[in-house]
Formats: C-alpha cells, sequence, structure tokens
C-alpha cells in the first residue's frame, strides 16, 4: 500500500522535476521512489569499531 508524501519545494525544483519526469515518461512519484532507492542508509555509530 502506497502512503502520501507531502513537501515542500521551490517552483524552480517542482518545474525541474515535471521536466525530468516528462522526458523519462515517468511520474514523479516513481522519480522519488527510484532516489530513494539509491540512498545508502548509514550504520549506527556503535557499530563502525567492527
Amino acid at each position: 500500500m502506497k502512503e502520501r508524501l507531502s513537501i515542500r519545494v521551490d517552483t524552480e525544483r517542482l518545474e525541474k522535476l515535471r521536466r525530468i519526469a516528462k522526458q523519462k515518461r515517468k511520474t514523479m512519484t516513481q522519480l522519488v521512489e527510484d532516489w530513494i532507492d539509491r540512498l545508502q542508509e548509514e550504520k549506527p555509530s556503535f557499530m563502525t569499531g567492527l
């Protein structure tokens, strides 16, 4: 199940996202999900010494 995410971005960034989505024939949601999937989670600091 998908949930809604509400964010605020300036107009220029929103327009850029729209243009890129159109060029790639994807939705803005798909672009954001792709970006989130590429993010690397940081390990907790207590694990860095292992």
